[in-house]
């Protein structure tokens, strides 16, 4: 029996009354709802408590699951549904955090950037510049190489048109390229200085 048939039979089951169904189908899906939402979100805590909220979220929503299409992209839509929810209210408590830290000091702190940047790995470092992309970009690029879902899956996941993720694919993968070119150009100057120094 093919994952996709296994996750179907047990939403059937579910949908029937049989609730413990869902602790199995959760235990199946989890990993890797629970792997999008933490390369998302990055923050463990949060990460953990938005994978709970997810689960909730597609219980709530299984009654309207057409058994006739796969369920693994149906619940990556919710995950991101859910995602694109918590950005949200993340959004507005940083803009409250700010206005209040605003009220009281008007000194700005230094941050510095430049720290370890030279001596990551290359693989570290990669999945550091995913998480720089712009949100919509990190969706598609998370679900299409980390979730390995074809193009046609992400955009029926996004509720995007396929068009729409091939353009954000060339352009994350454009972005890429350039921040690694501007990487390895610093990555030889430091190693320039050092042989000098």
């Amino acid at each position: 029996m093919s994952v996709e048939n296994d996750y179907i039979r047990l939403v059937r089951l579910i949908l029937a009354g049989h609730h413990e169904a869902y602790g199995e189908l959760y235990e199946k899906t989890v990993p890797n709802v629970y792997r999008t939402v933490r390369f998302l979100v990055r923050d463990a805590a949060d990460a953990e408590d938005l994978v709970q909220e997810i689960y909730i979220q597609a219980y709530r929503s299984l009654a309207r699951y057409d058994t006739g299409r796969a369920f693994g992209p149906w619940l990556m839509g919710v995950s991101m549904r859910q995602i694109k929810s918590y950005r949200r209210r993340k959004r507005m408590q940083f803009q409250f955090k700010q206005r209040i830290e605003q009220m009281n000091t008007d000194t700005c702190t230094e941050v510095d950037f430049s720290s370890g940047l030279i001596h990551r790995l290359a693989n570290r470092h990669l999945l550091e510049q995913v998480q720089r992309l712009p949100y919509k970009l990190q969706q598609v690029v998370t679900l299409h190489y980390l979730n390995e879902y074809t193009q046609e899956e992400v955009a029926d996941i996004l509720k995007i048109s396929l068009g729409t993720v091939k353009s954000r694919i060339h352009a994350a993968l454009t972005k890429l390229r350039h921040r690694q070119q501007r990487y390895s150009e610093l990555a030889r100057k430091v190693d320039h200085a050092n042989e000098i120094g």
